[in-house]
């Protein structure tokens, strides 16, 4: 699907079906240099539950046009106009990552459009390394291998994937291998740079969940807990043997985690 915010063309993955913008709508947001690929294990399931789904390539990523947007606070802002351009009255966001923060924040700014929260591979404070945020401003490769290692559990560098045949870290780093110059060091310099997750999470008046790796090593369990302590209602499920990509390390699991999470009524 193809809509128009604030004036670029956007494309979004719809798990399958039709958008409907009468039925209650979850928003997918990916990660730094990523884009919709990584969410479809499950919004395929929801989509055919009752929601309309939304996985969008944030601009500059996948197939959205326009250029990266460098700053957590306008990812936020630019959710919320997502929203209103599809002409839903509002959305539970589901984010990854930098897609969490922007996510949190988004939540915190326009409570009126979002009715719940799901915060993927989330901290309190999300710096970047210098070493991987120079390589990847720089466009090195080495970011990408940085980020494919760090980022998946033991179970991922050994296969670990539902199909057999497909090693995870190489499908990861294709993933990144697709962005275009540029976007991964905007990306993660944006995470880098934003400081406001705490008074964010304050700000917060849904329900939300934090869903972690247990093998994390990008944004550890004990980096979501100050999130966790300083949002009203929250709750948090950890995943034990994934690392920060449990959208494919653990798809089962983090599609059973939203399940139970939106519950049996929502769906």
């Amino acid at each position: 699907m193809e809509f128009l915010v604030q004036g670029h063309s956007v494309f979004a993955a719809t798990g399958g079906k039709s958008f409907d913008p009468e039925l209650p709508l979850l928003l997918f947001v990916h990660g730094a240099g990523m884009d919709h690929s990584v969410w479809q294990q499950q919004t395929r399931y929801f989509a055919h539950h009752g929601h309309a789904v939304l996985a969008v390539d944030l601009p500059g990523h996948g197939n959205s046009a326009g250029d990266p947007i460098d700053d957590v606070a306008k990812q936020a802002d630019w959710i919320a106009d997502a929203i209103d351009s599809v002409g839903a009255a509002g959305a539970t966001l589901v984010g990854h990552s930098m897609g969490a923060l922007a996510s949190l924040e988004a939540a915190s700014r326009h409570p009126d459009k979002v009715q719940g929260l799901a915060l993927l591979g989330v901290a309190a404070k999300m710096p970047v390394h210098p070493d991987l945020l120079n390589a990847a401003t720089a466009n090195d490769h080495m970011a990408i291998d940085m980020i494919a290692g760090w980022g998946h559990g033991a179970r991922a560098h050994q296969g670990g994937n539902i199909a057999s045949g497909i090693w995870l870290i190489q499908a990861g780093t294709r993933l990144l291998e697709r962005a275009r110059p540029g976007v991964l060091g905007t990306d993660l310099a944006a995470a880098d740079a934003y400081k406001s997750a705490l008074d964010a999470a304050a700000g917060v008046q849904c329900r939300t969940l934090l869903l972690l790796g247990g093998q994390d090593k990008m944004t550890p369990v004990k980096a979501a807990l100050p999130l966790t302590g300083a949002i009203a209602d929250a709750r948090q499920a950890v995943l034990p043997d994934s690392g920060h990509m449990m959208m494919v390390e653990a798809p089962g699991a983090t599609l059973d985690a939203l399940i139970d999470f939106l519950g049996e009524g929502a769906v």
